[in-house]
């Protein structure tokens, strides 16, 4: 069973029960959920989650749901892979990729779906529904399908084809929406009002938020029970990127880990998009909203939910936030893809090349161990790499080849 106390205001700190709820009625301060640690801490061990399952769901005492085979997908546990070529390149030795383009819907975003449809699935809906820039589209969908539920994903009219195919190929009604992600969000907060739908980023933000705190947990038990000492994340709203904070001191408050954290946590975005960064970059933690304008997407919040809670995350952590130029994205997923093997989209760019400024800069020290997420699949933005593809044409022969050859390496 879920160790849920209750929901909480984390402006106020007043306290609601586990209902799907994701605003304090006081404050109008977003609520989080209160876990029951005693008992976390009294279960858990490294033995229990090792035996667990070879999904997110190893780490079931954390999570603010029950497992439930009915929209399981098997996200989550995805290779923690140790850089060679890359970390060659930027002058680092212990650097990792956390490849999370892998997962069945190929983003991180299956992580806090799953968590969200589980406890829909509780709640007693019957539908589920989103807010995307993309990645979130296609994870509802997936996971309405296995579970056997309605799915309404609401997109903007502009987002990528690939990620619009991603999210249609399982049924979902797809409703796309003239205008930012920023226009879509606040028409699904209207709807949220009218429609007994589960909203996972609205009315199940709470607890499909935690979902992303799996990164910090499988980044940390796959480098052998310890934190990082950098991570390096792209943010949209900036939850995830909180959660993977979160989770690195869940661990570390159970005494899975050494505590206490000393991870400096590095948040990237693209300049067209960058509220938090800039925030950042200013010395401030108000965020001012901006209109997206970036090749960058998935990341293109306008407005974002958690940009207070980042910048307090940065700040907490001693890290730093990166504004990567727009192309830059680009040449970000290329060198990870040119060195690795590794295709990311637009947001896996912005983190590389974040990453490679951090390098460069010495914030990342050459022997402090970094893990970089890449949280999408290149597949779903072939647009921003096109400029690749160069094929060699020629006749078929033998004496076409050997030309086309010398010409190329001359």
């Amino acid at each position: 069973m879920a160790h849920v106390l209750s929901l909480r205001c984390r402006e106020c700190s007043r306290e609601y029960p586990v209902e799907p709820l994701n605003v304090c009625e006081f404050c109008f301060g977003p609520l989080e959920v209160v876990y029951d640690y005693e008992t976390i801490n009294r279960v858990v061990s490294r033995e229990r989650i090792e035996a667990g399952p070879r999904s997110m769901w190893r780490y079931a005492d954390f999570l603010p749901a029950d497992y439930n085979p009915r929209t399981d997908i098997n996200a989550g546990f995805t290779p923690l892979i140790r850089s060679r070529n890359l970390a060659e390149e930027l002058g680092l030795n212990e650097l990792y990729i956390k490849n999370d383009s892998v997962n069945p819907s190929y983003s991180f975003k299956d992580r806090v779906v799953a968590v969200a449809s589980a406890k829909a699935l509780e709640f007693g809906f019957k539908t589920i529904a989103c807010a995307s820039t993309g990645n979130l589209a296609g994870a509802v969908a997936a996971h309405a399908a296995r579970a056997g539920m309605e799915a309404y994903v609401f997109i903007p009219a502009d987002l990528e084809a690939g990620k619009v195919l991603g999210a249609a190929i399982y049924d979902a009604a797809i409703v796309a929406v003239d205008g930012s992600y920023d226009d879509v969000n606040r028409l699904c907060s209207e709807l949220a009002d009218r429609y007994p739908w589960a909203f996972v980023n609205i009315n199940v933000r709470p607890f499909y938020a935690d979902g992303s705190k799996t990164l910090g947990y499988e980044a940390a038990e796959q480098l052998g029970w310890r934190a990082p000492a950098h991570a390096v994340a792209p943010a949209a709203s900036g939850a995830m990127f909180t959660k993977i904070w979160k989770g690195l001191n869940e661990f570390a408050d159970v005494g899975l880990i050494d505590g206490p954290v000393e991870t400096r946590m590095h948040l990237a975005q693209a300049a067209g998009c960058a509220p938090i960064a800039e925030a950042y970059a200013d010395g401030r933690l108000i965020i001012k909203p901006v209109k997206p304008n970036s090749v960058a997407k998935s990341l293109a919040i306008g407005n974002p939910a958690d940009g207070y809670y980042a910048l307090k995350t940065i700040e907490a952590s001693q890290g730093s936030a990166v504004i990567v130029a727009e192309h830059e994205v680009a040449e970000g997923a290329k060198l990870l893809a040119r060195t690795e093997g590794i295709f990311t989209e637009a947001a896996g760019g912005v983190a590389v090349s974040a990453l490679k400024r951090l390098a460069e800069s010495g914030a990342i020290g050459r022997d402090e161990s970094t893990v970089v997420y890449i949280t999408g699949n290149g597949l779903k933005t072939v647009e921003l790499v096109q400029d690749v593809v160069r094929p060699i044409h020629i006749s078929a022969s033998v004496d076409a080849f050997e030309a086309a050859v010398d010409a190329r390496v001359s």
